[in-house]
């Protein structure tokens, strides 16, 4: 399973990253966690979105998907498509709510949006219980704790788990989600501070935290805010967790 960084910024773009995107590869089958503002520039350096198998949105906070807007127009106007993307809808995990958002999205007024519907090139899948199969990929959604219904992904493939965290606070869930996997991609917001604002975003410390009680093997940080010290938010995680641990860069790819 390989893992690609789209991008890696918390909260909004920062000057080296765009903002949560990451695209995994098994074989012949893409899914993408996240498109965030930016992202879908990115994964053009890497694959043709048409290439996608489907897409899983942890969350509808813009830095996770304001690029599904792009997307839309990607799939419904471009002149020389690879298949008839009507014939081949994409499918979208995303929040119930995923295709009134999107649609507010993507129409610029009021009376767009009451005759916009996005069903025709996408194919809306509630966030279920249970897993996902994409092709060799099974994806088990895990709720998180953040300020709006958010859950983290824990996908297998090729005997491999990575954990994706998406946007959260400290919660006990987090150890189901990243328990003995290979790979914890975990958000890092900000280096750990008395007054942060719980059932928010983790800090580097208590991200490693979170890879060590889970067992994880290998501590990857990510959705590091452009204020924040990235060297800092490193080191706290390092002196938490003893395994392999490091800050992800936009334009990196990782082999899970």
């Amino acid at each position: 399973m390989k893992l690609t960084i789209l991008g890696c910024s918390g909260s909004f773009p920062g000057p080296d990253s765009p903002s949560s995107g990451y695209l995994l590869e098994s074989g012949g089958t893409r899914i993408a966690l996240d498109l965030g503002n930016g992202t879908l520039g990115a994964m053009q350096r890497f694959v043709d979105p048409f290439q996608l198998d489907a897409v899983f949105f942890s969350h509808l906070h813009p830095d996770h998907c304001a690029d599904f807007a792009a997307l839309t127009v990607l799939r419904r106007y471009h002149p020389n498509p690879p298949h008839d993307p009507t014939a081949r809808r994409l499918r979208v995990i995303a929040p119930e709510n995923a295709p009134e958002r999107f649609a507010a999205l993507y129409a610029p007024d009021a009376a767009e949006r009451a005759e916009t519907d996005l069903s025709d090139v996408f194919e809306f899948i509630p966030i279920p219980a249970e897993p996902v199969r994409v092709g060799p990929f099974e994806v088990q959604a895990v709720p998180m704790a953040h300020l709006c219904a958010s859950w983290g992904f824990r996908v297998a493939a090729e005997g491999k788990v990575l954990a994706y965290t998406g946007d959260t606070g400290p919660c006990p869930q987090l150890t189901e989600l990243a328990a003995d996997a290979d790979v914890l991609l975990s958000e890092a917001s900000w280096a750990n501070f008395p007054d942060a604002p719980e059932g928010v975003h983790l800090s580097g410390r208590q991200a490693a935290e979170v890879a060590k009680a889970a067992r994880a093997r290998r501590l990857l940080l990510t959705h590091i805010v452009p204020w924040a010290d990235r060297e800092e938010i490193l080191a706290e995680a390092k002196a938490a967790f003893d395994g392999p641990t490091e800050l992800v860069a936009a334009d990196r790819t990782y082999d899970v």
